[in-house]
């Protein structure tokens, strides 16, 4: 479990990885090419929460292309592309300029849908796929970064996620918000819409983390995950994460300072809509 004081002394600092990497995979890094990083951004084309929220307007143009654009800043990646399943979405995209890749509608979730993207363009198996969310469009660029570095320190690490200290007590208990815990070598141990840890009145101070919806996998193991089935835990938290852990894979968890308003409702959309307002 994560400490409960500040930034947590169990989860490494981001700039300590590149020194913590092991001899052997540096100099393999030396005397190969270094693994290609591409970002995929998952839309369906209906939400059961919020109809029609990929297209939903800010500013002019569709939410998924304001997340597309922010995507695209990320200095890390090679490329980016939209995953749906809309003919729509695929057009709107491409008339804003950006690249989306057309994929299957039996998808059960976004990792799912990226691993059929990142077969459509031929990724390699050691590259480096990133799950950008569709629905955070202020999401910072820099979390590509903060998400990929532990796949590029240590070559046995298959797949790591972000989280964040929370900081607004009604995350604390809100489903919306996904609840992380981790061991002390800064593992996941467990994901939940519930909250988790539960403190008892042992003088501990209570410290919950959130789970950032960005992801990296190196591509030999996402289509691993997307062959497997999905498990009882993550269908009972419709938590795509946990088909990795209860598959006995382990998922580094990044301590990132950085937050953003995924959008879940018409209310959360009205937000992102009056801080790009003020930006643009």
């Amino acid at each position: 479990m994560i400490g409960a004081t500040g930034r947590s002394p169990l989860l490494r600092d981001i700039e300590d990885f590149d020194k913590d990497a092991p001899s052997s995979y540096t100099s393999q890094a030396m005397d190969h090419e270094p693994p290609k990083i591409v970002g995929f951004i998952p839309a369906r084309a209906e939400s059961t929460r919020f109809p029609g929220k990929p297209l939903a307007d800010i500013s002019g143009k569709p939410m998924i292309m304001r997340v597309y654009e922010r995507a695209i800043l990320s200095s890390r990646l090679h490329s980016a592309y939209v995953a749906t399943d809309s003919e729509e979405i695929v057009r709107e995209v491409e008339r804003c300029g950006g690249k989306a890749l057309m994929t299957a509608t039996s998808h059960c979730s976004g990792t799912d849908r990226i691993a059929e993207a990142a077969r459509l363009i031929g990724l390699a198996a050691p590259d480096i796929a990133v799950n950008v969310q569709g629905d955070q469009p202020l999401f910072d660029p820099v979390m590509v970064e903060e998400v990929v570095q532990p796949l590029l320190a240590d070559p046995t690490i298959p797949m790591s996620t972000l989280i964040y200290e929370i900081v607004r007590d009604e995350e604390i208990t809100h489903p919306n918000a996904v609840k992380t815990v981790a061991d002390s070598e800064g593992f996941a141990l467990y994901f939940s819409r519930s909250t988790i840890p539960f403190f008892s009145h042992s003088g501990t101070p209570p410290v919950y983390y959130k789970h950032h919806g960005i992801y990296a996998y190196r591509n030999d193991f996402l289509q691993k995950f997307a062959a497997l089935p999905q498990g009882y835990l993550e269908r009972a938290e419709r938590l795509e994460q946990l088909r990795a852990l209860e598959n006995g894979f382990r998922i580094k968890v990044v301590l990132t300072d950085k937050d953003s308003i995924e959008v879940d409702t018409p209310e959360d959309l009205q937000r992102v809509r009056e801080v790009y307002g003020k930006i643009i």
